[in-house]
Order: C-alpha cells, then structure tokens, then sequence
C-alpha cells in the first residue's frame, strides 16, 4: 500500500503542530483509516503525548532516518486502535548534522517512507518547529503539508517562509508537494484579533483554509499530561469535536479533488 504522507509543519513553535498530530491522527483511525505518526521532533512530544514511555524507545526516527530501518519495523502500536507511531528520542537532535556529510541528506526519510510498502493509509509527520534538515526531509517524503497557524498577529508572516521553503522543495526534490491546507489553532471566537487573522488568512490564500477551526479548550491543553488524545481523554469537548470535525474535512477534500495548489 502506497500511504498518503502528510508533513505537519510550522516553523513557529507553540502553534498545535504536535496536538494535531496525535488528534487528527486519532480521529483518523478512530474512523477506521490505520494511521502512522512519525515524530520528527527530537523533544519527543508525540511520543509522549501518545503514552509511549522513553525506556520503551528501541527504535525511533532516529533509526528510521540514518540506520536504513523500515517503517513498518520501527512503528509501535498505540491505545487507539489503527493508530501507531515511530516515536523520537533525543538522538534525533544531533540528526541534522549527520545528514549534512549524507550526499542524499534531504532523501533519507523519503526512502523510508515512500519508497518501500507499507500498511498505513495516513502518515502524518510532526516536524520540529524550525525549517532545519529534519523538517526538510519531512517535506521531500511527504504529499502535503498541513500548517497549523495560531489566530494571533503577525501569524500570516511566519507562514511565508514556510511556503516559500515548500516551493524551494518543490522546484528541487519533490514536484509533487502541495499545501494540504492552514489550520487556525487556539481560536476564540470572542476574540477579535482572531476574527481579523482569519478573514487576512482567507483572504490571502482562499481555499488553503481549512473550514474547521480548532478553538482554545483546556481539555487540548490537559490530554497530553494523562498520555493520550483529547479524543480519549473528553470525547464531548470542543476541542474533541473540532478534531473529528478536522477528519472529516480531510476525508472529504482528499475525497472530491487534488490538493490545492502552493
């Protein structure tokens, strides 16, 4: 099987890239999609976050990256059925300057991911929050980038260096790249600066938007401290909701049309 690889990827940190991740993931697999979550992120959040425990860690994307392990070998299996996930350690951290001796140093996570069968229909990376080596592998190996963008002010101008980054790719190694689409995180409706960063998102880049936007809720926030998705953690909250409704937008979009163009 021939996955969809999805890049989850903001340069900012903070904005959701890790809670989306796990939760559209979930939502994912919940629904029936067997779903793979590459941590990409030498902190490990994902991991962690999905309840896999550091001495537990034998292999990781680490191996996956520069020890010629496949990604059916080095996923672990999660409490959500479906749902697996390659975690990370912090041998990751000093990835970046051992791809940099690599003469194929952006094509490493490609050929583990894209290149070789695998059982997952989804696979979403969760980059480290920086346009760094790893993050740039993410990109050559992946169909799409999904970009978190916090409703707050100057969020529209992290995000042209990040486009800019995914044309650079896209002219280069993988002409096949497209944006999946922009998420809004941590939205309050009350809020009206977040109003104004969504109409100047969607009036800049149109149907990149994503409909769904993901509110603040203290239950996204709580989720990981207990090692699993707000869908498990309160299935009944807004931000559980939001997610499942994240889903089925994704299903839908990938469903009726080809992804937008960059």
């Amino acid at each position: 099987m021939q996955a969809k690889v999805v890049a989850v990827a903001n340069q900012k940190g903070g904005v959701g890239k890790t809670t989306t991740a796990i939760n559209l993931g979930a939502a994912l697999a919940m629904r029936g999609h067997r779903t793979l979550i590459v941590d990409l992120d030498p902190q490990g959040n994902a991991s962690t976050g999905l309840g896999v425990s550091r001495d537990t860690r034998d292999l990781s994307t680490y191996d996956l990256l520069l020890s010629d392990v496949s990604a059916n070998i080095a996923s672990q299996s999660t409490e959500i059925d479906g749902l697996n996930i390659i975690p990370a350690t912090m041998d990751l951290s000093s990835a970046d300057s051992e791809l940099m001796s690599s003469s194929r140093r952006v094509g490493h996570l490609r050929t583990a991911l894209r290149d070789r069968e695998t059982s997952f229909e989804y696979v979403f990376i969760d980059c480290p929050p920086s346009l760094n080596l790893l993050t740039i592998n993410a990109f050559v190996a992946s169909d799409t980038i999904l970009v978190p963008l916090q409703a707050e002010f100057f969020a529209l101008e992290g995000l042209s260096q990040l486009l800019l980054t995914a044309r650079e790719v896209r002219s280069s190694a993988n002409p096949d790249l497209r944006i999946e689409g922009v998420l809004l995180t941590m939205f309050d409706r009350r809020n009206n600066l977040c109003q104004q960063v969504e109409d100047d998102a969607r009036q800049n880049l149109g149907e990149l938007v994503l409909e769904t936007k993901i509110p603040r809720n203290v239950r996204l926030s709580e989720a990981p401290s207990y090692a699993m998705p707000v869908l498990n953690y309160d299935p009944t909250s807004r931000g559980a909701i939001a997610y499942r409704t994240l889903a089925g937008e994704f299903l839908q979009r990938n469903r009726v049309k080809e992804t937008t163009h960059v």
